[in-house]
C-alpha cells in the first residue's frame, strides 16, 4: 500500500506491507546512491516480513529515492526530522536500518533498533570524497553535497543497536549473516537468501524484545 506522511518541509512518500493490527518495522535505506542498490533488497526484506505477521513502512526521506526534494538542500537535521516524522506516524516502531541510514534514527521514538552493517558518518563521508575524486571532482555520484553537508555527516555516530553483519565483516556483531554485500555492487540487485535470513533475524529479534 502507498502511503504517505508529513513532516516540517512537506509530505513524503511510505510503502506499508503486512497487516495492520501487528508488530511495525520501519526500515530506513542508505543514503545517496547506495539507496538504489539497496531499494530491492529491502522491500524484499519487508514483504518477507509481512509473511511473517510483522508489518512493515518503507518511507521516502527527502532528497532520496522519488523525493523531490533537492539533495543539495538537505540538511542532517532535515533527514532526521523526517525520520523522526515517519516513525510518528506508525506510533512506536521498531526501527531497522541499512548502512548509513544508521545515522538517522537519533530522533526517533522507537521500540527498539536494528542495524545491518552501520556505517559511522566518518567512514560514509571517506567514502564520497573518494568518490568525487573518482569522478568529476564536484559531484559525487551525481549528488551536489556542500562541504557543510560533508561537515555534518563527519560528526555524526550511530546510536546503539542490534548489530547484524557480513559473514565476510570481521567488525564486532550480535551476528553475522551470509550475504551479499549489495550496496557495493555498480547495479541494483537482490540476494533472495539474505532476504530471508535478515527477516528471520528481525523477526526473531522483535519476539525477544517483546512486540
Amino acid at each position: 500500500m502507498i502511503d504517505a506522511y508529513d513532516w516540517a518541509g512537506g509530505r513524503e512518500a511510505m510503502l506499508r506491507f503486512g497487516p495492520a493490527r501487528a508488530p511495525v518495522v520501519m526500515l530506513l535505506l542508505p543514503l545517496f546512491e547506495e539507496h538504489n542498490r539497496t531499494r530491492a533488497f529491502g522491500v524484499g526484506v519487508l514483504r518477507a516480513l509481512a509473511g511473517r505477521g510483522i508489518a512493515g513502512a518503507l518511507p521516502e526521506l527527502p532528497g532520496q529515492g522519488e523525493s523531490l526534494v533537492p539533495t543539495e538542500a538537505l540538511r542532517l537535521a532535515d533527514l532526521r526530522t523526517a525520520a523522526a516524522a515517519a516513525a510518528a506516524k506508525l506510533g512506536q516502531p521498531f526501527v531497522a536500518s541499512i548502512r548509513s541510514a544508521a545515522l538517522l534514527d537519533a530522533e526517533v521514538v522507537v521500540a527498539a533498533r536494528w542495524r545491518l552493517t552501520p556505517q559511522p558518518g566518518i567512514d560514509l563521508v571517506r567514502e564520497l570524497q573518494r568518490l568525487r575524486a573518482q569522478g568529476d571532482g564536484a559531484t559525487i555520484a551525481g549528488n551536489a553535497l556542500s562541504e557543510m553537508q560533508l561537515a555534518e555527516l563527519s560528526e555524526t555516530d550511530v546510536a546503539p543497536g542490534r548489530i547484524v553483519r557480513l559473514q565476510s565483516d570481521p567488525a564486532p556483531a550480535d551476528r553475522h549473516l551470509a550475504g551479499t554485500p549489495l550496496w557495493r555492487r555498480t547495479e541494483p540487485g537482490n540476494d533472495g537468501s539474505f532476504v530471508e535470513l535478515v527477516a528471520d533475524d528481525i523477526a526473531e529479534w522483535i519476539a525477544t524484545c517483546g512486540g
